[in-house]
């Protein structure tokens, strides 16, 4: 529950569905596992068998800082990366964990109409994570269903499509904070 103090009242925002996924399919990890890889056995054999990594090795203190990016923040960077999804009485509320800071909130009053859909990540938005596309903007962390809001004329946005893994439960939730406001 989220509550918040003003003064001498309390106001508290429930919440009323919470989603949290993980960027954490196969390919991901392929993509994340491989300079991984690469960066810790280059920095063994140059660092500790003492033999020069590739036909024009990086300096010991190049190659350290490599292992330090590539073989440890990069993948401690996508092993915290998650989009968070929560729907409380007055909002729909979306974050991707470490990029943003705080959610971004799209309050209900300015929902026109939504549905379940499901669409292809790539050809309608350009992939995964915060995007930007010709249907509007979309957050996906993972899969190809979600829920497409529209927004009524002068919101600060038009379009919106939030993946999720039970895009049902989703829909339902944003159904139960309406009827909350009636």
């Amino acid at each position: 529950m989220h509550c918040l103090t003003e003064g001498m009242n309390r106001i508290c925002n429930p919440v009323l569905f919470r989603e949290v996924q993980r960027m954490d399919q196969l390919w991901v990890r392929l993509i994340i596992g491989i300079p991984v890889i690469i960066s810790w056995y280059g920095a063994f054999q140059q660092l500790f068998l003492r033999k020069p990594f590739g036909n024009n090795p990086a300096p010991d203190w190049m190659m350290l800082s490599l292992l330090l990016v590539f073989g440890v923040l990069f993948p401690l960077f996508f092993h915290s990366l998650k989009m968070i999804t929560e729907v409380r009485k007055d909002g729909i509320y979306v974050r991707f964990y470490p990029i943003n800071f705080s959610f971004k909130s799209f309050p209900l009053k300015t929902i026109r109409s939504y549905e379940v859909v499901t669409y292809n990540p790539v050809r309608d938005y350009g992939g995964w994570g915060i995007r930007y596309g010709m249907k509007g903007t979309a957050y996906n962390a993972k899969g190809n269903k979600g829920v497409f809001f529209e927004f009524k004329e002068g919101s600060k946005i038009d379009k919106l499509t939030i993946g999720s893994q039970t895009p049902e439960k989703l829909s339902e939730a944003v159904n139960r904070a309406i009827k909350m406001q009636d």
